[in-house]
């Protein structure tokens, strides 16, 4: 996997994540892929003994297209003893992975970084109290404003299908405390951040936090005592955004249904999902294995296969790639979208 670097080569950064899980499976799947272009350097942060181990178990398993430890370049992390296999040991381990891979990173300009899954229980065994990657993220670059953005880009029509949560990794009964108009505008200004990117004149649809959307007060009171004067104000100095909603959240992603297996079918840029389920059903429904989870509001691309750890498959040989494969690809079209970017 090792490369001739040109002024055209980008910068992967790949923290293995949880080794009891699927991680390590699913980047030796996904780095000898046809699908990724050859122009990538990564580095991968993680133990080389455990992708070794990985890499013999896989082949015995009648593996084939697996890509060697031996021909990556490996930053080898050992952080704790290799006869220790427990739950705490293994979150220990992904936590520092995770905060050296951020590290590395950010010494190279117009890199990116793609992270394995993780285990937030572990974490907290470990005693790393953080709800999850995110949070990290946000903390180690000491920036308050970022964004859970999940995106996929449809293998069809070629569409790009996002999704950005306002709240994210938090109980179910605290989302109506920490939704107010500071935070849905904080939200929206990095969702157009993200969106003109690809768009100069994005549409934008945000989703109602009760069912029907309040229906005027009878099925909850957020949307008609604040949430819809938010989004106006919001685009009244953001004219140049088409805004709708709020929108009743069961018929929110009925368009993205279509546009994802049509061609011709009325496309638009975004939706804002009030909380975490909200947003990841109906993503994980229509895109599937293609979803892919990225950080918005960060100074370098970070990008993540939307899904856990897969304990139960874990050493099976059985996990998919795909997703994985989407993440790195993401972060290769982001970066090179940020490069242009800067360029001008």
């Amino acid at each position: 996997m090792n490369i001739k670097k040109t002024n055209n080569t980008i910068k992967i950064v790949l923290s293995v994540g949880d080794e009891s899980g699927i991680g390590p499976e699913i980047i030796l799947k996904a780095l000898c892929s046809d699908e990724l272009p050859n122009n990538i350097d990564f580095t991968l942060v993680g133990s080389k003994q455990n992708l070794l181990n990985t890499y013999t178990n896989l082949k015995a398993l009648g593996l084939e297209k697996l890509a060697n430890p031996n021909s990556l370049q490996i930053y080898d992390f050992e952080i704790s003893p290799s006869d220790d296999k427990s739950k705490s040991s293994y979150g220990n381990s992904s936590f520092y992975y995770l905060t050296k891979a951020i590290e590395i990173v950010r010494q190279y300009p117009n890199s990116a970084l793609v992270t394995g899954p993780i285990c937030k229980k572990s974490w907290s065994l470990a005693g790393h109290y953080f709800s999850g990657q995110t949070e990290v993220l946000a903390k180690s670059c000491g920036i308050k404003n970022v964004g859970m953005l999940f995106t996929a880009k449809s293998p069809i029509t070629g569409w790009r299908f996002n999704t950005l949560l306002a709240t994210t990794h938090i109980p179910l009964c605290e989302v109506p405390k920490r939704l107010n108009t500071k935070l849905i505008h904080s939200k929206l200004d990095l969702f157009k951040e993200f969106c003109v990117r690809y768009n100069k004149k994005p549409i934008l649809k945000v989703a109602g936090l009760n069912p029907h959307a309040g229906e005027e007060g009878i099925l909850g009171n957020e949307e008609k005592e604040w949430l819809n004067d938010s989004l106006i104000t919001w685009n009244e100095k953001n004219k140049d955004i088409e805004l709708l909603g709020p929108i009743s959240p069961d018929s929110c992603w009925n368009s993205s249904a279509k546009a994802w297996k049509n061609k011709d079918a009325e496309k638009h840029d975004g939706i804002l999902a009030m909380y975490h389920d909200q947003g990841l059903i109906p993503i994980k429904v229509i895109a599937l294995n293609y979803s892919v989870n990225t950080t918005i509001g960060l100074p370098f691309i970070r990008t993540s296969p939307d899904h856990g750890t897969g304990f139960d498959i874990a050493g099976k040989g059985i996990a998919q790639s795909q997703s994985m494969i989407e993440a790195i690809k993401t972060a290769v079209e982001m970066t090179k979208n940020s490069r242009l970017l800067n360029a001008h």
